[in-house]
C-alpha cells in the first residue's frame, strides 16, 4: 500500500527541505532587515518603537536587527528620541558615512563613474567615451582606473570602499553577477566582471542590468520612491525595462526579466544586432530613429537630413534636435517611434498594471512629442482599469539613475558583507 504523509526531503537538485527552509528564513530574515534599513534610511530619526509599528512586527522583533546593523555601522543612535509617555526611547538615524560606495554604469558607448556615501550622495564623479565591443577587460580597465582618480581625488584610500555596483547594458546572471550571451557586448560571455575589478579593490563587487540599476535609482531617490509597482523603461541605444514589484526589484528566476527589447514584433522585418528579425529594440530603439533618418533622406524628405549626412553622420540626437527645430520628417521619426513604443508598451501595462511608468535613456529627450505618442498609445490599448491610477512620466534623474542606481545596489547587498545571510554572498535583496 502506498504510504502517505511523508514529507519530500530532497529536491532533484540534491538540496534538502531542510536546506530550503534556512534558506528561505535566511532570506526572510535579511529583507526584513533591509526594509527596516529603509525606514531608517528615510527617516531623519526614528526609534525602535516606531519602525516596529511602521512595518507592523512587535518591538522585541525589530531588536536584533538593529542591533546588526548598528553593530556594523550602518546606522547610529543620536540620544532620546520625542517621548510619547514613559521611557525616552533611543533615536536612530541612518550612517551615510560609514563608507564609500563605487559606482558603474557602463552604456554601449559611454562610462559613468562615481563615488558615494552610503546615502547615494554623489561625492566625486567621471565619466568617458567607451566601446564595448572592445571588451571585458579593455573596459573594465578604464573604469577601475578612473575609479583609483576618483578615490585619489577625494583623498580616500581604497580600503576605505565598502563595495563596487555595476550596471552593465547586457542580461545578468542572477547569482554569479557574470554577462550571459549580451547580445551587443562581444566576448563579455560569461566573464567574471566581479572577480575581475575585486582584485583591484578587494571589496565586493555587485554586478546586474543597466535597466535595473536605473529602476533602482528611481526607486532610491527618483519618480519611484513610496511606488509599490512601477516600470522603469529605458530607450536608447536599446531598449530594456526594470520591473519593480510590490515594492521590489524582480528579476525572475535567472535575472533576465524585462529584456523586453528582444521581443519579437510581428510585421517588422527588420534584423537586430542579436541576430534575430523584428525584434522590439530593432524598430524603435536609436538606431532605428537613424535609420528611419537616412531614409528619408534619400528619399528627399528632408533637406536638413540630407545636408547633415553630406558632411557627417547622423545620431538619434541630431533627429530629436531637428525635431525640435521643426524639420516636418523628423517630427514624423520621433512621433512614430513614440507610437511604437507606446503599442508595446500597452501589452506590458496589460500584464503587470503598474501605478506609474518612467521613461529614460537617450532617446527619452527626444521631445514633448515622444512622450505624448507614447501615452496615447498606453491610453488607447491597455485595459481601462489597468491605466485608471496610471501614470506615465519622463525620468527626472535623467543620466544619474544608473549611477544612483549602482549605489543603491551596493548598499542593499552591503547587508550581505556582513552576515546578515548566513555567510551567502550571492543573492539578491
Amino acid at each position: 500500500m502506498e504510504k502517505r504523509g511523508r514529507a519530500k526531503v530532497r529536491k532533484d537538485n540534491g538540496t534538502s527541505g531542510l536546506e530550503l527552509i534556512s534558506r528561505d528564513l535566511a532570506t526572510f530574515e535579511l529583507a526584513t532587515t533591509a526594509r527596516i534599513l529603509d525606514v531608517i534610511r528615510g527617516a531623519a530619526s526614528t526609534s525602535r518603537s516606531d519602525i516596529a509599528r511602521t512595518i507592523g512586527l512587535s518591538r522585541s522583533a525589530v531588536a536584533p536587527h538593529v542591533e546588526r546593523l548598528l553593530e556594523h555601522g550602518l546606522i547610529r543612535e543620536e540620544g532620546a528620541a520625542e517621548s510619547t509617555g514613559g521611557r525616552r526611547a533611543r533615536a536612530i538615524a541612518f550612517n551615510k558615512d560609514a563608507g564609500v560606495i563605487g559606482s558603474v554604469d557602463l552604456g554601449a558607448t559611454s562610462l559613468d563613474v562615481a563615488l558615494t556615501n552610503l546615502a547615494g550622495e554623489v561625492l566625486a564623479h567621471d565619466g568617458a567615451e567607451v566601446d564595448i565591443a572592445d571588451g571585458p577587460e579593455m573596459t573594465l580597465n578604464h573604469a577601475r582606473e578612473v575609479l583609483t582618480a576618483l578615490l585619489r581625488q577625494i583623498d580616500i584610500s581604497p580600503d576605505q570602499m565598502r563595495a563596487i555596483g555595476i550596471g552593465v547594458p547586457g542580461p545578468v546572471e542572477l547569482n554569479s553577477g557574470r554577462p550571459i550571451a549580451p547580445p551587443i557586448m562581444p566576448g563579455w560571455d560569461g566573464f567574471p566582471v566581479p572577480e575581475f575589478l575585486r582584485a583591484g579593490f578587494g571589496c565586493p563587487v555587485y554586478v546586474d542590468n543597466d535597466v535595473n540599476m536605473m529602476a533602482l535609482g528611481e526607486q532610491w531617490a527618483g519618480l519611484g520612491q513610496g511606488c509599490e509597482n512601477f516600470l522603469f523603461v529605458k530607450v536608447g541605444t536599446g531598449i530594456g525595462c526594470g520591473l519593480v514589484l510590490n515594492g521590489r526589484l524582480y528579476r525572475g528566476a535567472d535575472g533576465c526579466a524585462g529584456d523586453i527589447g528582444h521581443i519579437e514584433v510581428e510585421g517588422e522585418p527588420i534584423v537586430c544586432r542579436c541576430g534575430q528579425v523584428g525584434c522590439f529594440e530593432a524598430i524603435a530603439a536609436g538606431p532605428a530613429l537613424v535609420r528611419m533618418a537616412k531614409q528619408s533622406a534619400a528619399e528627399g524628405r528632408s533637406a536638413v537630413l540630407t545636408a547633415h549626412l553630406a558632411h557627417s553622420d547622423l545620431t538619434a540626437r541630431d533627429v530629436a534636435g531637428y525635431a525640435a527645430r521643426g524639420d516636418r520628417a523628423c517630427v514624423e521619426i520621433i512621433e512614430q517611434s513614440g507610437r511604437r513604443v507606446g503599442r508595446f508598451l500597452a501589452r506590458v501595462v496589460n500584464v503587470f498594471n503598474p501605478s506609474l511608468i518612467i521613461v529614460g535613456g537617450g532617446v527619452s529627450g527626444s521631445g514633448d512629442s515622444w512622450l505624448a505618442a507614447i501615452r496615447q498609445e498606453i491610453y488607447l490599448r491597455s485595459l481601462p482599469l489597468g491605466t485608471r491610477n496610471l501614470t506615465i512620466q519622463r525620468s527626472q534623474l535623467g543620466d544619474r539613475a544608473g549611477i544612483i542606481g549602482a549605489a543603491a545596489l551596493a548598499v542593499q547587498q552591503t547587508l550581505l558583507d556582513v552576515g546578515l545571510s548566513q555567510g551567502q554572498t550571492s543573492g539578491r535583496i
